[in-house]
């Protein structure tokens, strides 16, 4: 589309945040992806994104980690809550995750099994597009342990999430397997709260706010997205969705 042009020699020496600020993407995204309805997404989101998704992608470094913060920076009080449909109140005693889809192994698992897996922990910013972020201690199993004991086919580009209130979204599948994309149970240190996500959530330096669904209770890995690819997407909001 002859949209961006930057020479090859200055593209070789600009890293990710320099990039979108030289071509007016992260910018651009921040007006798509609020959470309460920008005023352009129907004009400007869908002419955008196949770009957005193109270039961020092909910025993203699916192993490099991204900087902590040391405990004292943590913020308690900083951290929104923001509903779709209420709070689900879900007995963990009872609660299963399902990871299905292109895989070799289907998998149910209780919260029991799956904090019997390695648990990390980290100290990030959860930054929301409403333009508030808050810095968060998450711990839980890191996403990739859960992926590889579900053996996926190789084909599969996709992690799509379902949760218990209704609310749906997908990722790429190497923002999947970043290091530091958590299913997380523990926030600040502590049981992760009803109104957070309990009893798991997705949790990550590498995605908005949005992308971070709560009270995930299905995974499905799949070489192409449906129709639907998430709650705040099918809308117009940006798919991509990466800091």
């Amino acid at each position: 589309m002859g949209l961006i042009r930057v020479p090859q020699s200055q593209f070789n020496q600009l890293n990710r945040r320099q990039f979108l600020q030289v071509s007016g993407l992260s910018s651009l995204s921040f007006l798509l992806g609020g959470c309460g309805g920008p005023l352009f997404e129907d004009i400007v989101g869908k002419v955008s994104e196949p770009l957005n998704q193109r270039v961020e992608t092909l910025l993203f470094q699916p192993q490099k980690l991204i900087p902590e913060f040391p405990l004292g920076a943590i913020e308690p009080e900083a951290l929104i809550v923001n509903s779709f449909r209420g709070n689900p109140v879900i007995d963990p005693t009872t609660f299963r995750l399902v990871i299905d889809g292109e895989v070799n192994q289907p998998l149910s698992l209780s919260m029991a099994e799956i904090q019997q897996l390695p648990l990390t922990s980290m100290v990030i910013r959860h930054v929301c597009v409403e333009g508030w972020a808050a810095i968060v201690q998450w711990g839980g199993v890191r996403l990739r342990e859960l992926v590889a004991l579900a053996e996926p086919k190789q084909e599969v580009k996709y992690a799509y999430f379902q949760s218990a209130d209704g609310y749906y979204g997908s990722w790429d599948l190497p923002s999947a397997l970043h290091p530091q994309t958590l299913m997380a149970y523990q926030k600040n240190g502590e049981p992760l709260p009803v109104e957070n996500g309990a009893p798991l959530r997705l949790a990550s330096p590498v995605k908005l706010g949005y992308k971070q669904s709560k009270w995930v209770t299905r995974i499905t890995l799949m070489s192409q997205l449906g129709r639907v690819k998430g709650y705040w997407e099918d809308q117009g909001y940006e798919w991509f969705a990466g800091l």
